[in-house]
């Protein structure tokens, strides 16, 4: 019984985690909650210039729509690890995000940015919910 409690409060603390690291993305791009001094884009305009050079294949008329739809699915991802809806998969797939995105980082950059804001680690992080929370749904 103790050894369901502890795994319980380590989904619980990755399922926040996760969704209070996407919802920090998402207010640091839209220049809310986080003081100037801290921000690592500060607007919008400035992540969409970050999501181009990251993506240097794509198009540059679709990175608008690639930013949205980003920014769109860490809000849901968030929510939904929030309130505990279906955590197998969207842990599941907020790991797959979060692995696109340490990807493109690593590929156009270097994999240095990818280790130093940790996103390997949250996505091993997202991974590592999906299987803890299978058991249970």
């Amino acid at each position: 019984m103790a050894m369901l409690n502890k795994q319980k409060a380590v989904q619980l603390f990755l399922r926040i985690a996760i969704a209070l690291g996407f919802l920090s993305a998402v207010a640091d791009r839209l220049g809310i909650i986080w003081g100037k001094s801290v921000m690592v884009w500060g607007n919008w305009e400035n992540f969409l210039s970050y999501t181009q050079s990251i993506n240097p294949w794509l198009p540059t008329a679709i990175i608008p729509a690639v930013g949205i739809v980003v920014t769109a699915l860490e809000i849901i991802f968030a929510l939904l690890l929030l309130v505990g809806f279906k955590t197998k998969w969207v842990a599941l797939f907020s790991g797959c995000l979060l692995l696109v995105f340490a990807l493109s980082m690593t590929f156009s950059t270097s994999i240095k940015s990818a280790f130093d804001y940790s996103v390997f680690i949250a996505s091993a992080g997202a991974f590592a919910l999906s299987v803890l929370a299978k058991s249970e749904e």
